[in-house]
């Protein structure tokens, strides 16, 4: 009687103990615990406290299974009772001492690690305790437990990775699987050398790496299914023209022009049949890294980047488009952010300091913030410093929705908004491409994110007016660099207002960001309203807008700006290399601090060279900034200028088709007096027929011919390749026209005669039914020409287009270039948009059978559940203390376990 009394004085001891514990400790320190033996393991069940030596006992054929978090808890409760009062058995469980943990309380809650998979007790314990403190129990987990998983001894390093085997990596999937994460606790299974990350930008880089992957994928598939007709031997500009040997060495000739497709003729496959081959790599290896995380690794961006730079090689004018060149340079840093290899067991934590980062994790990623500022800062600079009077009369919307290259069935009635709201957009879109990417770099959070909305705005908009492929939705791609964990994990209101009361130090910067922030709203709204003149007419209910500032002014305002601009980035740039030597002295172990000094060294070093290499295009802004720069920059520029590592922009530069939207179209005929006009898939023909919406498809023929139209057609080459191919009827390029060769108006025999009118096109107006567009022969824009005409010869031998090489058919036996040919036929029927959309769909479908037939993933946030599970287990711990008290009228009542209710 006297025992059981004891035990039950011992346990009520203990409740209060973890009570004060979770409260401050400072009832713990007050009341601790009575000394006693080291109480006997449970079976399949390692039971410890800080207080006494690890104590592991190891069961192979012991399961248990825990269904939550606070099961996991009451179960310990239950058995840490009874392994106290002497009844637990177990056949292993005789651990060795472990090293003394600094800051450990007085009493510490029990560590549970069921069932065991490594074959002996007692290896790598101290790394499986800290693995269990930090996914059970990370409220209570004292600085201890990682010091000594960081700073163990040498023997048990050793034994935690040579002989243990697959215990560790079950064991922590399963404390993964106990506290709700499908691959493993957010602290105790990051890889070896990572630190904790404050910065919290471990989810925007995975999605950042998705979202090149899916950019990637598009660009591929987009520009497989236009390669014969485009680059094929009967396409418009055959690729093996650029590709001719010039007597020079291999690496040489290489390095000049860079592209893999040097070595087709080693795979038995001609030019042409070398891009479908990389186009289809890419294509598949971009789906891949979509769904497979652990293909998102450099070497799969590697080969990504590699194999497009290869294609923009000898893509000529049809792969010239800015953000052909965009997607290289973030395609380029996409290899750098994404990890040598994803490590199989890491589950990233959603909030930042719960993520592992290695030091040099957050430095490729801000070069895609700087990459970011380029591209939007120098798209609004050059709006004004080209003197366009669209653009400086604030009326350039007024024209842009019908002069588009491939609009939109919504730009149709964006066109017909009001003239107020069109130059209202004007302001916003200067507001939002020159003044807000500074603050891309503010120190304030709320402005960063309020800058990635901003800019998130303005592109779905775009996406909505206009088709521009896949531009904006890689410049969304390069928006994610302004989040962090905390945003992307949805942290719930609720959490966020129990937040402890802050220190003095911590609120007065609290209030000096909120004023600075409030500041930076007051000088924007200030100063788009002072520069552009903005009154609210109460009476026509509008707004009044003009520019209020000269050529000269801005010239001089730029001349002022550009060079800061570049001096923020460096200070913005020597604090990201501060924060990373910081995170560098806080890895623990000489061997893994080498490594993450080496790596840190060298990603640091990639860094600085290519923002330095960066400053020269962004310098093309402003001419006399650019001529100051160093020469050191402009020779390494110069060294890389044809990888594109960096790469100047500038959209809509000059507002075109101010007079209407100027079109050519192609007519045949096979008498010379009867014509018929040759319709294009996507871009405007047919007054009567709607614009296509085919995002992210980009039909490259069409806007080159939205390019010819702006000038005569000596201006475009192609062109008169183009007249070649139809008059010889070569099927690759009518599929460029019309997919359906059926319909194309000359699909039974080749037109005799083929000719090329300029009209100009208007959007109808919204009382015309069956009509899009009304338009007007201007003038001719290609004389009637037939094969053998002295002036199509001319201009083929003018432009260097003559076909002199006939074309290879040595490499049709090639197995490879059959089966290229098999899928080519499979996939010819469908239409392009068709083709993505389909990916999209697959990619969609296989992502949702992955969520339904895989683990669930936890409801809430992990900052909401680690919140509910704080509170609940303070209301535990008291329970626990007031059912462990003895009744004094049943002797016998203290031997049984308390019983919580439900």
């Amino acid at each position: 009687m006297e025992v059981r009394k004891k035990e039950t004085s011992l346990r009520t001891s203990e409740a209060k103990a973890l009570d004060g514990h979770r409260r401050g400790g400072s009832r713990a320190a007050q009341q601790p615990p009575a000394r006693r033996s080291r109480p006997a393991p449970l079976p399949g069940a390692a039971l410890t406290s800080s207080r006494y030596s690890p104590s592991w006992a190891a069961t192979s054929t012991s399961q248990f299974l825990v269904r939550s978090r606070m099961g996991c808890r009451r179960w310990a409760k239950r058995a840490s009772t009874s392994s106290m009062s002497g009844r637990g058995r177990g056949r292993g469980g005789s651990g060795t001492a472990g090293p003394a943990w600094r800051g450990a309380s007085a009493f510490s809650p029990p560590l549970v690690l069921a069932p065991f998979c490594c074959s002996r007790p007692g290896r790598n314990v101290t790394r499986r305790r800290a693995h269990i403190y930090d996914v059970v129990w990370p409220e209570l987990a004292p600085e201890g437990p990682r010091g000594a998983l960081e700073a163990g001894s040498e023997r048990g390093r050793d034994q935690g990775r040579g002989r243990s085997g697959g215990g560790a990596c079950c064991c922590r999937w399963l404390a993964g699987w106990l506290a709700g994460e499908r691959a493993g606790g957010p602290a105790g299974s990051r890889p070896a050398g990572r630190v904790a990350d404050m910065a919290g930008s471990r989810l925007p880089r995975q999605l950042f790496l998705q979202g090149v992957a899916a950019v990637f994928m598009f660009a591929f598939a987009s520009l497989y299914t236009q390669i014969p007709g485009l680059y094929g031997a009967e396409g418009i500009l055959p690729a093996r023209r650029m590709l001719r040997p010039q007597g020079k060495g291999r690496w040489q000739q290489l390095w000049e022009t860079p592209t893999l497709l040097w070595e087709a003729p080693t795979l038995g496959l001609d030019t042409a049949q070398g891009l479908e081959l990389l186009s289809l790599l890419g294509t598949l290896l971009a789906l891949g890294a979509l769904l497979l995380r652990r293909l998102r690794h450099l070497l799969i961006y590697l080969v990504l980047w590699a194999a497009y730079l290869s294609a923009c090689q000898v893509g000529q004018v049809f792969l010239y488009f800015q953000w052909d060149s965009l997607l290289l340079e973030t395609g380029f840093l996409a290899m750098l952010v994404a990890p040598l290899r994803q490590h199989p067991h890491y589950k990233q934590a959603p909030q930042g300091a719960l993520a592992g980062a290695l030091p040099h994790e957050g430095l490729p990623f801000w070069l895609v913030r700087w990459l970011l500022f380029r591209l939007m800062f120098a798209s609004g600079v050059v709006k004004l410093t080209s003197r366009c009077p669209a653009w400086w009369g604030l009326t350039a919307l007024t024209y842009h929705y019908e002069t588009q290259c491939l609009p939109t069935p919504a730009s149709w009635f964006a066109h017909h908004l009001p003239v107020w709201l069109h130059k209202l957009s004007v302001v916003a879109t200067f507001l939002i491409e020159i003044a807000v990417p500074p603050l891309f770099f503010a120190p304030v959070r709320r402005l960063r994110l309020a800058a990635f909305y901003s800019q998130v705005l303005l592109q779905v908009l775009i996406i909505i007016t206009g088709n521009y492929n896949f531009f904006n939705l890689l410049t969304l791609v390069l928006t994610t660099a302004l989040l962090d964990d905390k945003h992307l994990a949805a942290k719930s209101r609720n959490s966020q207002r129990r937040k402890t009361p802050a220190s003095w130090p911590k609120a007065l910067l609290a209030m000096l960001s909120w004023l600075l922030e409030l500041t930076t709203y007051a000088l924007l709204a200030y100063g788009t309203a002072h520069y552009f003149g903005l009154e609210i007419d109460w009476e026509k209910h509008t707004v009044r807008s003009r520019t209020t500032f000269t050529f000269h002014q801005f010239s001089q305002w730029l001349k002022m700006v550009t060079l800061p601009t570049m001096w923020l980035g460096v200070a913005s740039l020597t604090w990201e290399l501060l924060t990373a030597l910081w995170r560098w002295t806080q890895v623990r172990g000489w061997l893994r601090k080498l490594c993450a000094a080496v790596q840190l060294s060298i990603f640091g070093t990639a860094t600085v060279a290519l923002f330095t290499i960066s400053l020269v295009p962004y310098s093309y802004v402003e001419p006399s900034t650019h001529g100051r720069l160093w020469t050191g920059a402009h020779r390494l520029f110069g060294a890389v200028e044809h990888l594109q590592l960096a790469n100047s922009y500038g959209l809509f530069r000059r507002m075109t088709g101010l007079g209407g939207r100027p079109e050519v179209v192609l007519e045949g005929s096979y008498d010379g007096h009867h014509w018929t006009e040759i319709e294009f898939m996507y871009k405007p023909g047919n007054v009567s027929r709607p614009p296509p919406l085919i995002v992210p498809h980009q039909p490259r023929l069409d806007w080159q011919m939205w390019f010819a139209a702006l000038g005569p057609h000596t201006h475009s080459p192609w062109f008169t390749s183009l007249v070649l191919r139809l008059l010889q009827g070569k099927e690759p390029v009518i599929r460029l026209l019309q997919n359906d060769v059926a319909q194309y108006p000359f699909h039974k025999q080749p037109p005799t005669y083929v000719r090329a009118q300029r009209y100009k096109y208007w959007f109808s107006q919204p009382g015309e039914q069956g009509r899009w567009w009304r338009r007007q022969w201007v003038e001719e824009f290609f004389p009637p020409v037939s094969l053998g005409d002295p002036l199509l010869d001319a201009l083929l031998r003018q432009f260097g287009l003559e076909d002199k090489s006939p074309a290879r058919t040595r490499s049709s036996s090639s197995t490879l270039a059959q089966a290229l040919h098999w899928v080519r036929k499979q996939l010819s029927p469908l239409e392009a948009p068709s083709l993505l959309w389909g990916l999209l769909v697959t990619l969609g479908a296989i992502r949702f059978m992955q969520a339904l037939l895989g683990p669930r993933p936890p409801r809430s946030s992990p900052l909401a559940r680690e919140e509910k599970y704080r509170s609940a287990s303070k209301k535990d711990s008291g329970a626990a203390s007031t059912q462990a008290t003895p009744a004094p009228d049943n002797g016998s009542s203290g031997s049984q376990t308390p019983r919580r209710k439900k």
